[in-house]
């Protein structure tokens, strides 16, 4: 069956908690930062720590803290009911190290998907356009922007302390997954 539309989405702060990576920063390098210390999306910028060793760190232990990322409230119910109308495409910057564990946790948390699309580096709007995607989902705002104004499609980004810069006409701030919805059934009618 055809469905109506297809959305891309990102995983991490947008579908997990913007704050899942915390408490294993937080445990591996004895700070104790909260959401709120996070101002940039650079996390290095937040807790003195070589940049290198943190990325280090984080390759190592990507597997581990994708897993026990927790999902967004009303993020599995919201996705669900979408899913009659709606293809989604979840493209995430992980690395394909995290394949395995990503489809995992999908499946743990029983998240509807059509496609997972892993492109690493690779720039999220060449994806979302092969794709043909009507609407993308994002908490870092400048992939937000970027997508938007190369596609020209609505980007709704996710609210967090780390992407509080300006946003131009067509990427849609929301705080949670039910705003997201609202702003859906209003654009698109689902």
């Amino acid at each position: 069956m055809k469905k109506n539309y297809r959305f891309g989405i990102d995983i991490d702060g947008t579908v997990t908690t913007p704050e899942s990576l915390l408490p294993h920063i937080n445990k591996a390098f004895n700070v104790n930062l909260a959401l709120s210390d996070i101002t940039q999306y650079d996390l290095t910028a937040a807790f003195p720590v070589d940049s290198d060793e943190f990325f280090k760190w984080f390759r190592e232990n990507e597997p581990e803290i994708y897993m026990a990322s927790p999902i967004q409230q009303d993020a599995q119910a919201i996705l669900s009911a979408w899913q009659k109308d709606v293809e989604l495409y979840y493209i995430t910057a992980r690395e394909d190290n995290s394949t395995d564990v990503t489809y995992e946790w999908f499946k743990q948390f029983k998240v509807p998907y059509d496609k997972i699309d892993i492109v690493g580096p690779v720039n999220k709007a060449i994806k979302a356009r092969e794709y043909d995607v009507h609407a993308f989902f994002e908490d870092k705002h400048a992939n937000a922007v970027q997508l938007h104004e190369e596609l020209d499609i609505p980007v709704l980004l996710f609210d967090a302390p780390y992407n509080r810069e300006p946003i131009p006409t067509g990427v849609i701030r929301v705080s949670n997954w039910q705003e997201a919805n609202h702003w859906i059934k209003k654009e698109f009618g689902i």
